[in-house]
């Protein structure tokens, strides 16, 4: 069969015809896909939602950085990394911060991404066998993420401080 390489994370799986596009992030159709399974159950589950949604959301989005991914997005999710893993905020806490960084950010910084071939991907969230071991595996690949952006944490820091 057929395999396909993502260009953000390098997770190879097989072809898939019918996987649904993106064309947002440095992503394969395929690793959208599996992607889209881990929002599902996160969404299925209040509990779940509440513990790790926003952290899956930026660690995919800044694992699959690059592309067409525009600065402001990149931004964002990289500062709502910094908020979770650095200062050890809820999850549940981030959307209203990241919205008041948005408003009052004029222009959005460009952030080289770093090579995100990782050991963990969101195939890892996907095959978790329990909800804690969901929770744990975001929490793992999340700060592989975190850290693989390590060049630019105290830019990200110095922003964060300054718009919050």
């Amino acid at each position: 069969m057929d395999e396909v390489a993502c260009p953000g994370c390098g997770l190879s799986m097989p072809r898939r015809d019918d996987a649904p596009p993106d064309g947002y992030f440095n992503t394969s159709r395929e690793c959208w896909a599996v992607y889209t399974e881990v929002l599902a159950a996160e969404y299925s589950d209040a509990v779940l939602f509440g513990q790790v949604h926003q952290l899956t959301v930026d660690t995919y989005a800044m694992q699959h950085a690059g592309g067409p991914h525009p600065d402001k997005s990149v931004c964002i999710h990289l500062c709502g990394l910094h908020l979770v893993l650095d200062r050890g905020m809820r999850p549940t806490a981030m959307p209203p911060i990241l919205q008041a960084i948005v408003a009052r950010m004029k222009t959005w910084p460009h952030f080289d991404p770093p090579d995100m071939r990782l050991a963990r991907t969101a195939f890892d969230v996907a095959v978790a066998k329990s909800f804690e071991e969901h929770v744990a595996v975001v929490r793992d690949w999340a700060g592989q993420v975190w850290h693989a952006w390590r060049e630019h944490h105290a830019e990200v820091a110095r922003l964060v401080g300054a718009l919050t």
